[in-house]
């Protein structure tokens, strides 16, 4: 087998320098994005768990945080942390993970597919392990039903938002 399709064992967690969590909606005639800064994944041997602290959701207009983190939306105050558990099967560099999202209190199935690369070992001798995942999930599903109609009656945002995580995993010590 090539590095990239080695399946890693062991136990790998993200490094949030070189990782990132974030969201895709369409809103209106664009793209409404953020993406959350604290988070945890781990993968230990075919199993991804991961959780992201709904508080660090960062928005590129800060005036609408307060909307998102709303029970409205996410309820972050009662409702803090979003999780997810699944199982990964490799296909060479094609990742496909089945589990389970939680967020706001309401936990659904859901497939995340993407790239997997690796493991390989760095620089400094540590060993890592890429994933690029994406889902798409109906927010109205996890209770967040928010909306405002356009002018020509269409709703504002849609309910289909992709979520999409890029982690760099690094092997830890046993």
């Amino acid at each position: 087998m090539s590095t990239t399709e080695q399946q890693a064992t062991g136990t790998f967690v993200a490094d949030p320098v070189h990782s990132h969590v974030g969201f895709e909606v369409p809103y209106a005639v664009a793209t409404f994005s953020g993406e959350v800064t604290d988070f945890t994944a781990t993968l230990a041997d075919g199993h991804l768990e991961g959780s992201a602290k709904i508080e660090s959701i960062t928005l590129r207009d800060e005036s609408l945080s307060a909307h998102v983190l709303s029970p409205e939306f996410f309820d972050a105050e009662r409702h803090p942390v979003l999780t997810f558990s699944g199982d990964v099967v490799r296909d060479g560099d094609r990742a496909t993970v089945e589990g389970e999202i939680t967020m706001k209190g309401i936990t659904r199935p859901a497939t995340l597919v993407g790239t997997i690369v690796g493991p390989t070992v760095d620089h400094f001798g540590a060993t890592r392990v890429g994933l690029k995942l994406e889902t798409v999930v109906d927010r109205t599903a996890f209770d967040m039903k928010w909306n405002m109609p356009l002018p020509n009656g269409e709703p504002a945002l849609a309910n289909e938002v992709t979520l999409k995580a890029d982690l760099t995993l690094v092997a830890q010590e046993a």
